[in-house]
């Protein structure tokens, strides 16, 4: 469940950006992207932390994990949008491609116990999401 909490503020993150546009009020300014992003990650480590029982430095991968792959992502969704395309199966691919990036660095430094209990909470469901969509 609280994977799709993640991916639905992932989306909520990106489709912020087209909603203000859409509405006139004009894009979000890149500081109010930036408190945006930090804002998530931290409450993302917060919650990963308190689950997993992460060290200081695994908290510190995380938060440098989530960081750089999320300002990636949104990098390349916006050159998506300025470029104009409009499917949104492209966008949700390359919100999985990102998403399975994450997955790939936390299976890096997480113990097993840890890993087997993210994947066991939420990991798995997301990634059977993601195949599912690939399809």
């Amino acid at each position: 469940m609280k994977i799709y909490r993640l991916l639905h503020l992932m989306a909520a993150i990106t489709l912020s950006v087209f909603v203000a546009r859409a509405q006139n009020q004009g894009p979000l300014t890149p500081e109010q992207k930036e408190k945006q992003l930090m804002d998530f990650v931290d409450k993302e480590v917060q919650r990963l932390s308190t689950l997993l029982e992460l060290e200081y430095w695994q908290e510190f991968y995380v938060d440098s994990t989530l960081t750089h792959d999320y300002k990636a992502m949104s990098e390349e969704l916006e050159s998506m949008s300025q470029a104009k395309v409009e499917n949104r199966d492209l966008y949700l691919s390359v919100q999985d491609k990102w998403a399975q990036k994450i997955d790939d660095s936390y299976k890096r430094f997480f113990t097993e116990q840890q890993w087997n209990k993210y994947w066991k909470t939420s990991g798995k469901r997301a990634y059977e999401a993601r195949n599912k969509r690939k399809k």
